[in-house]
């Protein structure tokens, strides 16, 4: 079995994984990254970048390169109901240059992040690895062993560290729960549709729009698409698909009537539409001896707010400063790591407390939600209330900056 030394492995090579991944190569650390896909594909959905994580990626310097490959601005949030507006988010009341949210495809952001790290002599990306086994000396975490195309590896490491996504391999072979918080989740059915053929622009914001069937999310995408995605309670968009697409295409048809002729055309067989199981969990803990879990192995969202790869940069530069101090002291236990946790935690939290509130409001019945509570809103949007609730949306905790050093690359 072919071994490999390193400082830090970090399981998954996601935005989370590869910010880390930079930041850790940029002060002098080793660093193997494994994924379990084999090249970056296209997703069914673009990433919805926060104006707080369009700062840290551009102080990172990878912002131009990955907006270079093609990007879409959005200028503003909507929540609809006909034609009242419920809830706005308006983006172009903050500072330039970041104002606006950023539609970006992942493979877009991962290529420009993995560019920067190869950079470094201390870097391993292993593609095609699946972690099969934690490595364990003397009661602590020492290393992940990896199955992949070209047989099992085990790397040795000061720190592990998984990256891997809502259902984690790697928190589960470490014995850590996640349960979800939400009351049960929710489906959402996700279609992409072509605009330049009718020749129409794709949208230049985020909404959701309040239908018979529940709420129905819209938004513009690079290079002429729009995303149309059917909320729907949990287990229930696969029954709504096999059913016939009669019914979602209607629904999305009330949603955004200006499309009605894309949607017609464009959706035609279930393969069109993508099934998503979207739930918010917390790890019951995100540390042990030799392991920190960050992203969505420690926290899951829903897609309320578009706060995943903000909150998953975030935790990023946090666990960098955290891991580096541990690393120099050669202290990489679990009461050192957990200072990571405390920080990142009430955030987190936070984030977790608004999404609830949101969801109650798209959901929400009767005159108050529907009348008065419009009205508030408007009135609040010419308030600096309404400006630091935005402020708050857009950059989470703004305490959380790059350290000088962990922008300037190598010598």
């Amino acid at each position: 079995m072919r071994e490999i030394d390193t400082d830090v492995c970090v399981v998954g090579g996601g935005p989370a994984g590869l910010v880390l991944a930079l930041l850790m190569l940029r002060s002098g650390l080793g660093v193997v990254v494994l994924e379990r896909a084999r090249a970056h594909q296209r997703e069914f959905r673009d990433e919805i970048l926060q104006p707080g994580a369009l700062a840290l990626l551009d102080a990172l310097g990878v912002l131009s390169g990955a907006r270079a490959r093609g990007a879409s601005a959005l200028d503003r949030f909507r929540f609809l109901d006909g034609d009242r507006v419920l809830l706005e988010a308006d983006y172009r009341l903050l500072p330039p240059p970041y104002d606006h949210l950023l539609t970006l495809p992942r493979p877009h952001l991962l290529d420009e992040l993995l560019a920067h790290c190869r950079r470094s002599p201390h870097f391993r990306y292993l593609p095609g690895r699946r972690a099969g086994g934690l490595l364990r000396r003397e009661g602590r975490i020492a290393g992940v062993v990896a199955d992949g195309p070209s047989g099992r590896c085990a790397v040795r490491a000061r720190v592990v560290v998984g990256a891997d996504g809502r259902h984690s391999r790697i928190r589960r072979l470490a014995g850590i729960g996640a349960g979800r918080t939400g009351p049960s989740g929710q489906d959402v059915l996700w279609c992409s549709l072509r605009t330049a053929a009718a020749g129409m622009p794709p949208p230049r914001e985020v909404r959701v729009v309040r239908t018979p069937g529940g709420p129905v999310l819209v938004h513009g995408a690079w290079p002429d698409r729009i995303q149309l995605g059917c909320m729907l309670p949990h287990r229930r968009g696969r029954e709504l698909t096999a059913s016939g697409l009669e019914r979602v295409t209607e629904r999305l048809v009330r949603a955004v009537p200006e499309y009605g002729g894309l949607i017609r055309d464009q959706l035609r067989t279930a393969a069109d539409l993508a099934v998503v199981d979207v739930f918010s969990a917390r790890a019951e803990r995100w540390v042990g001896d030799g392991l920190v879990l960050i992203g969505d192995a420690a926290h899951t969202h829903s897609l309320i707010g578009a706060q995943g790869v903000s909150l998953a940069v975030q935790d990023a530069v946090v666990l960098h400063s955290v891991l580096a101090g541990a690393l120099a002291s050669d202290d990489t236990g679990a009461a050192r790591l957990t200072a990571f946790e405390r920080r990142r935690g009430p955030d987190v939290a936070a984030v977790m407390r608004r999404q609830s509130l949101h969801s109650r409001v798209m959901h929400a019945e009767g005159a108050y939600a529907t009348r008065v509570r419009p009205r508030l809103v408007w009135a609040l949007r010419h308030t600096p209330l309404y400006r630091r609730a935005l402020q708050r949306i857009a950059y989470g905790d703004p305490s959380i900056q790059l350290p000088d050093d962990g922008a300037r690359g190598w010598a």
